[in-house]
């Protein structure tokens, strides 16, 4: 029996009302809190070949009942999660160090 892919698809709404779609990769909870490694889904071929491959880390927070994705703005607290999310996902893809 084979197995299908179904990635887990998001949309997000930026601050100017735009929304953005992304595929979720992975997912980790920590003792500083939930996260979520992202890489965008695109419609026209020529916005994939534009992209430049880049792994989308983001913090998940709550607030009033509705779930909120944002930037992680302590550069320790990034790298710590990004290191994490590497690991992971290393089978699946190839990291470059900058």
């Amino acid at each position: 029996m084979s197995e299908e892919y179904n990635p887990d698809i998001v949309t997000v709404v930026d601050e100017n009302g735009e929304e953005h779609t992304f595929e979720e990769l992975d997912r980790i909870e920590t003792d500083s809190g939930r996260y979520v490694a992202l890489i965008p889904v695109y419609d026209e071929a020529e916005d994939i070949l534009d992209d430049d491959g880049e792994l989308i880390i983001l913090k998940v927070s709550e607030e009033d009942g509705e779930t909120y994705l944002e930037p992680i703005e302590d550069d320790n607290e990034f790298n710590e999660i990004g290191k994490i999310f590497e690991e992971r996902l290393s089978d699946m893809f190839s990291f470059e160090e900058e």
